[in-house]
């Protein structure tokens, strides 16, 4: 979590830094679910689960302003709304996906345009466990979670409709490969929904 709250910190600096020269802002909020190859059926040892499906939550923002306003700067969060179960152990999980990235948008028709953005962001899961894993007096009691962080890498596309006034829709696709992702089946992601968020500034 320190590691995400140190990114997320830097890329609010970041884009506020740079927000008097950008000539466009955009805030989304969108809804998503998680797509991933799932595990062997035929297999009777324990396999890790696919980290897929559920319902995730994002927030996101960027600035768009350099070169001839094409070129900007995007960063995101996506979280899973409510916690899945992990088989066979008891536990339940809760992704969370942050991402910074390079982001070139392009006008296609007069209320039509769209977003390419490649970046890097860290994956974080936080496991809650049945009983306690540790507990310290100095600490103030016990913990009943652990956090595992991942490096990841992302890509992704999304097509934007200005719906009305500064007001758009974008559906949208994002990649991510998450670098050691062991508590899953596979360390490709695909994240696919849709946001709705507001311009500020002209186009």
């Amino acid at each position: 979590m320190t590691k995400l709250a140190l990114l997320v910190s830097a890329c609010i600096i970041l884009l506020s830094a740079n927000f008097a020269a950008a000539q466009q802002a955009d805030i989304m909020i969108g809804a998503s679910t998680l797509l991933s190859p799932a595990p062997p059926k035929d297999v009777l040892n324990f396999q890790q689960p696919a980290e897929k499906s559920g319902t995730y939550v994002s927030v996101g923002a960027d600035i768009v302003g350099f070169r001839k306003r094409r070129i900007g700067i995007n960063v995101e969060t996506a979280w899973r709304l409510k916690n899945a179960s992990y088989p066979f152990t008891g536990e339940s999980y809760r992704p969370i996906l942050t991402d910074v990235n390079g982001l070139f948008q392009r006008r296609i028709a007069d209320k039509i345009g769209i977003d390419l953005f490649a970046g890097i962001g860290i994956a974080t899961t936080r496991f809650n466990v049945p009983a306690a894993s540790s507990c310290s007096v100095a600490g103030g009691g016990c913990i009943n979670y652990t956090t595992s962080n991942h490096f990841m890498e992302d890509l992704g596309a999304g097509v934007r409709y200005r719906a009305w006034h500064q007001i758009f829709v974008r559906p949208e696709i994002h990649y991510y490969h998450i670098q050691n992702n062991d508590e899953f089946h596979s360390p490709n992601v695909f994240r696919v929904g849709a946001s709705v968020g507001y311009m500020i500034g002209s186009k």
